[in-house]
Formats: structure tokens, sequence, C-alpha cells
């Protein structure tokens, strides 16, 4: 088959390379290049990395509604769009007439939106996965054409949560196109009563508070590794948590946030073990090695920030 891939993150980068090898990618649309780094150079996408180390014919277009990006795609005379991560949402105009699916890192119609991996372990889901599904003008809410579910491993974080989703892709998007051209699709509706979302992210949302049971707070924790991070204040000091592990779950505390003789934190039940934290502009370490070059007061305690 001749695809568009439409798609701007690392998160569908396995799938683009699996379609690259199972069929012919006629155009790759990314987003346009953005400052990054502490220099604010301009970055090209992950994808428009890949596609150009691949030789693949890629355009960044502002806004892929426009007339001119819907002639270049018109162009590429695909018989299917494939949409991952790309960060802009296509029009009627660039639809119509056109079989497009979408991948979502959510088990559908549970968190649609740009946050689906870190929702699902903040809240506490015991699985999450990836769904194939139409794609629509309403965000997330067409029929799922196919979906791969996992379990969620307690001490996993957001970052390795979505690498590991990212690899059950390529096998369902390349399933999902074998459907279609066989003429074997079936298409489900989503239960609209079971609908939820998952905002965006900001930075203001990378705090955590201590008067929570334990297991409440190491879902933050890593529901947040790595963006934006929990961060805490520690003897005056930032430091972020990026891996906890939760004991002694059923124990009550009347000063959670304090960090105890063993070097746990009290929760309002429970207590965390600190098993890696970041202080600024330092390195991921173990919370023993931290404390080494960090000596603290016999009450110490950490705070919101």
């Amino acid at each position: 088959m001749n695809l568009v891939y439409f798609g701007s993150g690392a998160f569908g980068l396995p799938t683009l390379d699996r379609l690259a090898a199972a069929h012919r990618v006629g155009l790759v649309v990314t987003q346009p290049d953005r400052p990054a780094g502490r220099h604010r150079r301009l970055m090209p996408t992950p994808v428009a990395q890949f596609a150009a180390e691949r030789a693949l014919e890629v355009i960044k277009p502002a806004d892929v509604n426009d007339p001119d990006t819907i002639t270049a795609v018109r162009d590429a005379g695909a018989d299917a769009f494939v949409v991952i991560a790309f960060g802009q949402k296509l029009g009627p105009a660039l639809l119509n007439g056109v079989f497009a699916i979408n991948l979502h890192a959510s088990l559908l119609p549970k968190y649609r939106g740009a946050a689906p991996v870190n929702w699902a372990i903040i809240n506490g889901e015991a699985e999450t996965g990836v769904s194939v599904l139409t794609i629509t003008q309403r965000i997330d809410a067409g029929d799922v054409l196919g979906r791969h579910a996992t379990r969620i491993d307690p001490l996993e974080t957001a970052g390795e949560l979505e690498q590991r989703l990212a690899g059950l892709g390529p096998q369902l998007v390349l399933d999902t196109l074998d459907l279609f051209k066989d003429d074997r699709l079936t298409p489900v509706p989503q239960d609209e009563r079971l609908a939820c979302r998952a905002p965006k992210l900001s930075k203001s949302d990378g705090t955590v508070r201590f008067d929570q049971p334990a297991a409440a707070v190491q879902r933050r924790v890593h529901g947040l590794n790595p963006w934006p991070g929990c961060t805490v204040v520690l003897d005056g000091e930032r430091l972020k948590l990026t891996r906890v592990e939760v004991v002694d779950e059923s124990e009550l505390h009347d000063d959670p946030g304090r960090v105890l003789d063993d070097d746990t934190v009290a929760c309002a039940t429970g207590r965390l073990r600190l098993l890696a934290v970041q202080p600024p502009g330092g390195k991921v370490m173990t919370f023993s090695a931290y404390v080494h070059g960090h000596p603290r007061g016999t009450s110490a305690r950490m705070e919101s920030v």
C-alpha cells in the first residue's frame, strides 16, 4: 500500500519503521522545527529526523489544513493515512475520501487526549494499551478498529510504559491495514458512557502531596516521570523524586512528609522508600547517595512545592 504518515513524536517511530519496511511511505507530514535546548536552536521532530535518515519525502506545515498542504498530500496518491502523535487536527477537506487511522496510547474510550499514559498511571489503572481508531472531528472519538492491552507494573514510570506501548503499535497498525485491504474491518463504536479525558500536562502539575496514601503518591511520582516530574523541598533544597516503592501500606502517620530514621517517607497511610531521586542540574541517583552528599537534620521533612 501507498501511505502518508502524519506524526511528530518518538512514540510513533517503531510503527513508522515497520510501515516503511512493509509498505511504501510516499510522504511524511510532521510539525515544523521548534526551538529547543539551552541555546534555543531549531530542532526537527523525531519523525523528521527519521525521515531524513531514510530519504523519505517530508513536509513540515505550520497548518496541515492549508490548501497547499492538502494539495501536496493529495498528490502523494495515498491508499491510507496513518496518524500517530502528530499534534495537529486533520480537517474534513484533508480527510475527505481517504481511509485514515490513528494509533492512540490507551484502551479507548478511556483516556482521550494528549497524556493518556500519564493519567492511566496517576489514576491507578491496572492495565492500559494501544488502540487503532478511525479519525473524526472529535478528538479520539472514532470507531475502534483494534486494540492491544497490557498490565501496568507498579514500579513502571510513564516514560517506560510509553516506550513499551510504542512497541505494541506496529503490528496492530499493520494488521489493521491488512484488514482494510481485504475489506474485513469491523469498526466498534466507543461507549461514550465510559469516556474520560487525559488532558495535557504542564510544569505546574509537577507536585506531590504526602497527606495521601503511599500508593497514590507512588502513582503520581511514576505518572509524572520523566516530565514534568515530581519536585519536593527537603531541608530547603529542591529534589525531584523519580522512582519510589510502597512500604507497609496500612500504617497510619500523623506527620506526612517526614523522613523517618530508615530514610523512608511517611504518607497519610504507608511509607515510601525512595529508590531514585534527582537534584537540580544533577544526575539521577539513589536516595542514600544523595543523603551522603547532603546530610539531613533529625526532623527532616519533604514539603510540596
